[in-house]
């Protein structure tokens, strides 16, 4: 275990916020089912509740990049589909094809990684779409523009999905490199 007791009090910090974040989650919900909210103000909450997703999914991100970092981060490996794992992000932008391979990882932690990696390709190389390419363990994005190489490689950490992503795949044995065939991740 890490000596540092930063990892320590962010995790804590993550823990602690789970619990407002998940009222705040819960009361939108309920008020969304209402039927007399109006138009304007079911905008709102409606806001509110996508609001306090993405702060949910942020607040997973740093629980678990805290728990990488002071070597907490111990999954139950179980077997997933590089294909599957690939698809996993829903997003329309980005497009799967190839053929995969069954491997032992956390497949949870590692569909989000890759689905935050293609969207910081999309993000910050400014593109329309991105294209996975599963070949076996291994799985290589495509375009990667200059603007997402640094993003992606983990030298300039704007993007926290992709960062965290990033820690995650290597946390459980994979490699990630990012040069001009696009970025590779090998699982």
């Amino acid at each position: 275990m890490s000596a540092d007791p930063f990892p320590g009090l962010v995790q804590l910090a993550c823990h602690d916020l789970r619990t407002p974040v998940a009222t705040i989650n819960g009361f939108a919900k309920t008020l969304l089912a209402a039927d007399d909210l109006g138009e304007r103000n079911e905008t709102f909450v409606r806001m509110m509740d996508e609001a306090a997703e993405q702060m949910t999914v942020l607040v997973d991100q740093l629980g678990l990049a805290a728990r990488i970092a002071s070597g907490r981060y111990d999954p139950v490996p179980l077997e997933a589909d590089t294909l599957e794992l690939a698809a996993g992000s829903g997003d329309e932008r980005v497009a799967v094809e190839g053929s995969g391979a069954i491997v032992e990882t956390d497949p949870r932690t590692v569909g989000r990684a890759l689905a935050a990696l293609a969207l910081a390709a999309l993000r910050f190389g400014e593109l329309e779409s991105v294209t996975w390419t599963v070949d076996g363990p291994t799985l290589t994005l495509t375009p990667v523009m200059a603007g997402a190489m640094p993003v992606l490689d983990g030298t300039t950490p704007s993007d926290l999905g992709a960062f965290v992503g990033r820690m995650a795949i290597e946390a459980l044995g994979g490699t990630l490199t990012v040069d001009g065939a696009g970025l590779r991740v090998s699982l």
